[in-house]
């Protein structure tokens, strides 16, 4: 199977825009709080980018806590889903790489799921730029919890249907590169929220299926995957419910 281009699998989620909005799992309180108590000041008042908004999942949460938020998003298709979700907030077209943003004008610049589609090269110093010195740059993932029996074999599974490298155990999860894009420009913090979510089975398959990985190889291979799945998932979950448990990994560096 041929491996998908990145920018391939960066612009397939603009086909399963509704399904990412309504499937996609949100993010706990207690990573605000993180957030927060990282970066040394509130988010209420304060002035917020979300890049690579998609929908608006973390975008509305930011608001939520009082944050003035404005949403940067590259996607057609996701743009106007975000539009739809959230038609009292402010989006923009763009991305990381180049952000449609004044310099020193934001207290928080936030991706969530998003940095890794950035070329570090190039999002570094657009952080560096937009951020007011003591602003925060905040990356995070939701990762699942691969200690978690069934969720680790499902990974394989997963992992087998695709003819992907073993090693790479976190789907999304760009936590590494990101450390790694980072050292020796900013000062990283690390922190991780473990949650969990209940949700139908079919709901959890149409979440794995919103994925980059399926939406890039078509509906037929996609298919076929979910068909199986949801035999093994029915043997996991008798009563048709499952327990989604993830580890968010948070990374925070504040600008000089």
């Amino acid at each position: 199977m041929t491996a998908p281009s990145h920018t391939a699998r960066a612009r397939s989620f603009d086909s399963a825009a509704a399904r990412y909005a309504a499937h996609r799992p949100s993010y706990p309180s207690a990573l605000f709080d993180a957030v927060e108590d990282m970066a040394g000041h509130p988010l209420a008042g304060a002035r917020v980018a979300d890049v690579g908004a998609g929908t608006g999942i973390a975008t509305a949460l930011l608001r939520a806590r009082g944050a003035d938020v404005i949403a940067v998003e590259p996607g057609e298709g996701m743009t106007a889903q975000f539009r739809r979700e959230l038609p009292g907030v402010p989006i923009v077209r763009g991305d990381g790489n180049r952000l449609p943003l004044a310099t020193a004008s934001l207290d928080f610049l936030t991706y969530a799921q998003s940095w890794h589609w950035t070329d570090p090269e190039r999002s570094v110093p657009e952080a560096l730029r937009v951020l007011r010195p003591g602003g925060a740059l905040a990356l995070w993932w939701n990762t699942s919890a691969l200690d978690v029996p069934w969720i680790d074999a499902q990974t394989d599974r997963v992992q087998r249907h695709f003819g992907l490298d073993r090693v790479v155990r976190r789907n999304g999860d760009g936590t590494h590169t990101a450390l790694d894009a980072l050292a020796g420009r900013l000062e990283v913090a690390r922190h991780r929220v473990r949650w969990s979510r209940r949700v139908p089975v079919d709901a959890h398959l149409a979440n794995v299926s919103s994925h980059s990985i399926f939406l890039v190889h078509g509906e037929e291979s996609t298919a076929a995957f979910l068909a199986e799945e949801r035999r093994h998932l029915h043997a996991a979950f008798p009563d048709g419910t499952v327990e989604e448990t993830y580890d968010v990994e948070l990374l925070l560096a504040t600008r000089p």
